[in-house]
């Protein structure tokens, strides 16, 4: 094995082992970690989350915390399997949760949990001026609901059941929780609800149209490819998400795949 190869090992195992001494970061400072070719795996699942969510880039004029795609998750990891595995322990921990997007058929975003729990105080401050509304649905839902839900959906019936936990639950209760895009009903099923990220949906919008601006970029260049150090340096003009989200994402979704060459990592389009 060469220098450089230890070299690099040595370096991504400082990382991980910073990033596990200081999960707090809210992606304001990147300064040692700006080479996705420096850091495209890790050594575990919650390594990985900890260090893209120190990651995720700061976006103007929308209050949304950290989150992670799953798609960006299994870029990471070379076994699905048991990313899957250590997800659904985190899960079950309490660590995180797992939300359905409705960017993509098998779009995932993941979300500590606390930071979750932040998002959703952030809204509950937002109603109170706006509405002048009491708060205790909010607080209702915090505690009774997403403490015993841990799914990424939930039954209306199921849904009310928790809730009265906290008191008399009333229509206008869910409609608030769905207003304040807590809830988003299903299309095929208006009795079951996706729990949801509040302040997301220009964030969405902006996951679909890096994923055509970035596509589209590697399909203009003459055999589909480019440096990953060259990639990294575009600036995409219809997304607030920076060039390093949307790689991790179609590297993970299989649109694009990496490859070692003598001058270094070249990211190739997989599929047309």
């Amino acid at each position: 094995m060469n220098s450089s190869s230890e070299s690099s090992k040595a370096r991504k195992r400082r990382r991980e082992a910073e990033i596990e001494d200081d999960g707090d970061g809210n992606g304001n400072d990147n300064s040692e970690i700006d080479s996705l070719e420096d850091c495209l795996t890790f050594s575990d699942t919650l390594v990985a989350l900890r260090m893209m969510r120190v990651q995720f880039p700061n976006i103007d004029k929308v209050s949304i915390q950290p989150f992670i795609l799953q798609s960006q998750l299994y870029s990471t990891l070379k076994d699905r399997t048991e990313v899957d595995r250590e997800l659904e322990c985190l899960k079950r921990e309490k660590v995180v949760r797992v939300f359905k997007l409705n960017t993509g058929q098998d779009d995932h975003a993941i979300m500590f949990l606390d930071d979750y729990l932040k998002q959703i105080d952030h809204v509950i401050s937002r109603f109170e001026e706006r509405m002048q509304l009491g708060t205790g649905i909010f607080q209702w839902f915090k505690t009774h609901v997403l403490d015993c839900k841990l799914e990424p959906s939930i039954g209306h019936q199921e849904l009310c059941t928790l809730l009265s936990r906290g008191g008399k639950v009333k229509d206008e209760d869910i409609s608030l929780l769905i207003n304040a895009g807590l809830l988003n009903r299903q299309l095929i099923d208006p009795n079951v609800y996706w729990f949801a990220i509040p302040s997301i949906g220009s964030v969405l919008k902006g996951i679909s149209q890096g994923r055509k601006e970035l596509i589209s970029l590697l399909k203009r260049t003459k055999y589909k490819e480019m440096m990953m150090t060259s990639l990294q340096k575009k600036r995409l003009r219809f997304s607030s998400l920076d060039m390093r989200f949307h790689i991790r994402d179609l590297i993970g979704s299989g649109y694009l795949r990496t490859v070692q060459s003598p001058t270094g990592l070249l990211v190739q389009l997989s599929k047309d």
